[in-house]
């Protein structure tokens, strides 16, 4: 029997390697604008299908029980193999914009099978400490998330569709790693019956509603930050009329400082508990967002890029904590679907916000575009702090 931090690390290993699925094309945008003559606004529409993809897939995924009645293992390597094929058609020639927005949205779909299975899978295995686990586990999709940034920033002299194709291998590889080695774990219980009316049963629990809501304020500001990051750096050095630096490395190094934060975040929560450390960090997430309008006149570099990774670092510290609260608050046979209902919910968010602030950047001011992402820290820390909630 393997050692369960043996399992631990290769369901950590596995994910950061098959999320690397996840902003693929967001790192090579410039060239998927000049080879396949997108408009500016392909950032947005692109992201927002992988979203639309995630959401479709995780709800179905929960509708149907998908992890809870067959092996999420299997599941996992399944759809890992699919998505990595998906993501690999990206460099076909004959690709156009539509056919680009439904490679993204399969590869969201196929997310929807790794990302909260994985989840699961750790939780399968985590009796106690699985803030702990979910810590590392998210800061492993974290890094994921910011790979293709890396690959794009440090080796300029390769072309997009090695950047593609690397992910995808990299994807396939993060899946046989857990058909492999990673069997069902032990405190695993099955479910054999479709979850029609779980969603119902599932929210009809306080404390699960208040990690849910505090999760849900988290994804409104996350996935747009994590998206806008190279347009706030780009947008910073324009109107400095600097140098701009290598936009890649930059977005890389501040979206992937968020995966120190989550395993920072989960040993903090061992002392101080889940609930406390995601206030914290949702609140001073929040207090970044409502900064934000004032660090385009900060005329340092430094300072500017500073306050960027510690915004990246407390704007994803609070995920794996309440994926924690959610696990801890659900009975173990339908952990998987009110996981990756949770989730659906939360990328649906993620939609909207991203369609805000594009629809905003017609009228306002780039420098208060983020202000915008507030509104979900704000949601969030109120229902953290109602009294009644978590305990």
């Amino acid at each position: 029997m393997k050692s369960i931090r043996f399992i631990i690390f290769i369901i950590v290993l596995a994910q950061f390697c098959c999320t690397s699925l996840w902003f693929a094309t967001n790192a090579v945008l410039g060239e998927l604008l000049l080879d396949f003559q997108l408009n500016e606004n392909a950032l947005e529409h692109l992201t927002s299908a992988v979203q639309f993809g995630f959401i479709i897939g995780t709800l179905l995924f929960a509708l149907f029980s998908i992890a809870d009645r067959f092996s999420p293992s299997k599941v996992f390597f399944i759809c890992a193999l699919l998505g990595a094929c998906i993501n690999a058609i990206t460099i076909l020639e004959s690709n156009n914009f539509f056919s680009l927005l439904l490679i993204r949205f399969s590869s969201g779909f196929f997310l929807a099978g790794i990302y909260p299975v994985g989840m699961k899978i750790a939780s399968d295995y985590s009796d106690k400490g699985l803030g702990k686990a979910l810590g590392f586990l998210v800061g492993a999709l974290v890094l994921g998330t910011a790979f293709p940034h890396l690959l794009n920033g440090l080796f300029v002299q390769i072309s997009w569709h090695a950047v593609i194709v690397t992910t995808s291998l990299i994807a396939l590889f993060g899946g046989l790693l857990i058909l492999l080695f990673v069997p069902n774990g032990p405190y695993r219980k099955r479910n054999n019956k479709p979850a029609f009316k779980t969603g119902i049963l599932i929210f009809q629990n306080p404390k699960l509603r208040t990690a849910a809501l505090g999760y849900f304020g988290h994804m409104w500001e996350l996935y747009s930050f994590w998206a806008f990051v190279p347009i706030i750096l780009t947008t910073y050095f324009r109107l400095h009329k600097s140098i701009s630096p290598n936009i890649s490395l930059y977005s890389f190094i501040i979206i992937g400082v968020g995966g120190l934060a989550c395993v920072i975040g989960g040993f903090l929560s061992s002392k101080y508990g889940e609930k406390r450390i995601a206030r914290i960090a949702l609140l001073l997430s929040g207090i970044c967002c409502l900064l934000s309008p004032f660090l385009f006149h900060i005329d340092s570099s430094l300072i500017f890029i500073g306050f960027l990774v510690f915004w990246g670092m407390v704007v994803v510290a609070d995920s794996p904590l309440f994926s924690t609260l959610v696990a801890q608050n659900t009975p173990a046979e339908y952990r998987a679907t009110s996981l990756t209902l949770v989730n659906s919910i939360g990328f649906a968010i993620t939609i909207i916000s991203i369609q805000c602030i594009s629809l905003a950047s017609n009228y306002l001011d780039p420098k208060f575009l983020y202000l915008i992402l507030a509104i979900g820290p704000i949601v969030g820390v109120l229902a953290l702090y109602r009294k009644k909630s978590l305990s």
